[in-house]
């Protein structure tokens, strides 16, 4: 048989060990959170296509955005940004020297604004190559409505996009590399996707 440790051996035996597990525990739950810590989230330059919708239009509508996200505070970015999108539609209108029939006009908007960015992924437990957040964005939509020459009914028929513009955006963003991601930003306005340049 082989030689037992005494009892107050083998009690300092463990305690050793488990107090090498504890620092190793420590050690790697401060690694972790430092590289989450050092997660930095803005400075970064958002190009989007994407669909809009909205119910004066009537049908989707392709979208450009840019914005470029600057760090504020921890996980909450502002970004400066510029919409533009533009559509045509229809009015059946006519008088007494017009034969009534429908008349096309366009309509193109372009918002400029800010948009504030939360991000959840130190809530969600994201791993380095994702970031999910939720946002809003407020700003002033600049419309110019054009219609046809011989049309001479009220050019203020529809309402069209109001001025004030507010969005409220739901996101997330893959990182290829430290200096490309692809992202996708659902929204009540404009849905884009689109590549991020760190």
């Amino acid at each position: 048989m082989g030689a037992s440790l005494p009892c107050g051996n083998s009690f300092t035996y463990k305690k050793r060990k488990m107090k090498k597990i504890i620092t190793l525990l420590l050690f790697v739950t401060a690694l972790q959170f430092n590289v989450r810590a050092q997660e930095q989230y803005g400075k970064s330059l958002n190009l989007g296509l994407g669909i809009g919708y909205y119910g004066y239009v009537g049908h989707a509508l392709p979208v450009f955005h840019i914005n470029y996200e600057l760090p504020v505070a921890k996980n909450f970015t502002l970004a400066p940004f510029i919409t533009f999108y533009s559509y045509s539609n229809d009015y059946y209108w006519g008088n007494d020297k017009h034969n009534f029939r429908y008349y096309s006009y366009r309509q193109t908007v372009i918002p400029i604004g800010v948009k504030g960015s939360y991000y959840f992924d130190d809530m969600l437990q994201a791993g380095p190559k994702w970031d999910f957040y939720l946002a809003a964005s407020l700003g002033f939509a600049f419309v110019n409505s054009s219609w046809e020459s011989d049309y001479e009914g009220d050019r203020n028929v529809y309402h069209g996009a109001s001025s004030l513009y507010l969005d409220f955006h739901v996101g997330t963003e893959y990182h290829f590399n430290s200096h490309l991601g692809g992202f996708l930003d659902l929204s009540t306005g404009v849905s884009t996707i689109g590549l991020s340049i760190h």
